[in-house]
C-alpha cells in the first residue's frame, strides 16, 4: 500500500482544545495538496474552513469528547455545523446511556443527528475503551438501526484508542452498509495499515504528516 493510497483514507485531524486558526489552516492546505480522506476539526473553526477552503471535504465533531449532552442539543449543533458547511459529522454516542442499558437513548440520539444532517456523511463514535463486549456487540446494532454511515472506534481523549480485536468484533456485527473508522492512538505507518488491512475504510489521526513528501 502507498502512502497516497493511505492518505485517501486518512481525515487529517487537530481537535486539541487549545487548537488555534493557524493549525487549522495548515492541515487544511495539507489535506488538499496531499489528498487526504478529509479533515476533522472543531465546530467552531467550520465556517472559516468551508470559505477559506470551498473545495476542502471538512468533518467536524458533535457532542465531544463525552457525549452525554442530550440528543436535542447533539441535533441543534449538528444542524449548525451542516449550515456553516461541514460534509461530514463524527458523533459521540451516550456512553453512560448504554452501559444503563438505555440502548433507546442512544437510538434516538443517532437518528436525531441522522436527521439533522441528511446527505451528510455521519460517523457514530461508540469510545470502545469503556465498553464492554456486549456493550459494543449492542452499539453496532444501534448504529446500523440508526442510519448511520460509520461506526468509529475512538475520540483519542478516552483511557485508550483504537484496537485491532475491535476492528473485527465490528466487522461481526455490523450492518451491511456500515463503514469501519479507527481512531486514537494511530500514529505510525504501520498501524495505519494494518486497521486499514484490517477492515477500516477511514482513519482519524493527527500523524498523517508521516505520510507525506
Amino acid at each position: 500500500m502507498t502512502n497516497s493510497e493511505i492518505l485517501a483514507h486518512i481525515d487529517h485531524t487537530v481537535l486539541k482544545p487549545d487548537t488555534k486558526w493557524e493549525q487549522v489552516a495548515q492541515i487544511c492546505e495539507e489535506a488538499l495538496r496531499y489528498h487526504t480522506a478529509s479533515v476533522c476539526i472543531p465546530s467552531y473553526f467550520v465556517a472559516k474552513a468551508r470559505k477559506t477552503y470551498p473545495a476542502l471535504n471538512i468533518c467536524t465533531v458533535i457532542g465531544f469528547p463525552i457525549g452525554y449532552t442530550p440528543a436535542e442539543a447533539k441535533a441543534a449543533e449538528t444542524r449548525i455545523a451542516a449550515e456553516n458547511g461541514a460534509d461530514e459529522i463524527d458523533m459521540v454516542i451516550n456512553v453512560s446511556a448504554l452501559k444503563d442499558g438505555e440502548d433507546a437513548i442512544v437510538l434516538e440520539e443517532i437518528k436525531a443527528v441522522r436527521a439533522a444532517c441528511a446527505g451528510k456523511i455521519l460517523k457514530v463514535i461508540v469510545e470502545t475503551c469503556y465498553l464492554t463486549e456486549d456493550e459494543k456487540i449492542r452499539v453496532c446494532g444501534l448504529v446500523t438501526e440508526g442510519g448511520a454511515d460509520y461506526i468509529k472506534t475512538s475520540t483519542g481523549f478516552g483511557t485508550a484508542g483504537a484496537e485491532l480485536a475491535d476492528i473485527a468484533l465490528f466487522k461481526a456485527h455490523i450492518g451491511k452498509n456500515v463503514k469501519i473508522k479507527a481512531a486514537g492512538g494511530i500514529r505510525t505507518r504501520e498501524q495505519m495499515e494494518a486497521f486499514l488491512d484490517a477492515g477500516c475504510d477511514r482513519i482519524g489521526c493527527s500523524a498523517a504528516r508521516i505520510l507525506f513528501s
